[in-house]
């Protein structure tokens, strides 16, 4: 099964490294994450763009759905360093009392070693069929028309973000990388052979989520090969090196 031939033709990913690129996916977020799903208040961002403590600390992808020009999703690897004598990703804010003691604590790694996936984030119209949800950007839905053919023939959008993070991830040298989802996402995505594990108790946040951790060494050991030529297909659209 070829994906590349598909998503080169549907999608770019691409990293958001100038200050312009950096406020689509602050705007995206602050569409998705205040407006659509109100997770976040929308009163906490005048300016309409959705940022916290972990941004400056991280690389940003943005999807852009090709035929449209519409920016469809964004997502996040959020980078420790050297420095940091402390664990400073996400996870340990939301579900540090639930994690498992153990090798895969982030305590035991070492500052600059791993990274988490975060903030990922798809516009309506690639979330759900037409018609479900007005346009949150103020359009019309028919500008935007995520298409059967296009939901057919690539239907891995979420997917192809979390494969632009782990391509960040792998390019700036991560040991592994956490995240948080909900258990159900994880069974899928080892079906594939992205083989997280599991290294807390799930929580309620956003609903059912776990933290999990995955090694850069069983990413590239176990990934399907149709994601891996994916994987490298997106890192070289990024001008990544992995």
């Amino acid at each position: 099964m070829d994906l590349v031939e598909p998503y080169r033709e549907f999608f770019t990913i691409t990293l958001a490294d100038t200050d312009e690129l950096r406020k689509e996916v602050f705007r995206l977020r602050y569409d998705v994450y205040c407006r659509e799903l109100g997770w976040e208040a929308a009163e906490n961002f005048p300016d309409q763009l959705e940022r916290d403590i972990y941004d400056d600390s991280s690389r940003h992808c943005l999807l852009k759905h090709n035929r449209s020009g519409l920016f469809a999703g964004t997502v996040r690897m959020v980078m420790t360093r050297d420095s940091d004598h402390e664990p400073t990703i996400p996870l340990i804010e939301h579900c540090g009392d639930n994690l498992y003691d153990g090798p895969f604590h982030p305590s035991q790694m070492p500052g600059g070693s791993y990274g988490e996936i975060s903030r990922l984030a798809l516009r309506s119209e690639f979330r759900r069929r037409n018609g479900e949800q007005s346009s949150p950007d103020g359009h019309g839905e028919h500008l935007f028309e995520w298409s059967q053919d296009e939901r057919r023939r690539f239907p891995h959008i979420a997917l192809g973000l979390y494969l632009g993070a782990s391509a960040v991830g792998l390019a700036e040298g991560a040991d592994g990388v956490y995240a948080m989802m909900e258990p159900r996402l994880a069974r899928h995505l080892r079906f594939a052979g992205i083989r997280f594990e599991q290294v807390g108790d799930p929580i309620e946040f956003r609903g059912l989520r776990a933290p999990f951790y995955i090694s850069r060494k069983i990413l590239l050991r176990y990934l399907s090969r149709p994601l891996r030529r994916l994987l490298f297909a997106i890192a070289e659209d990024m001008q990544l090196d992995v």
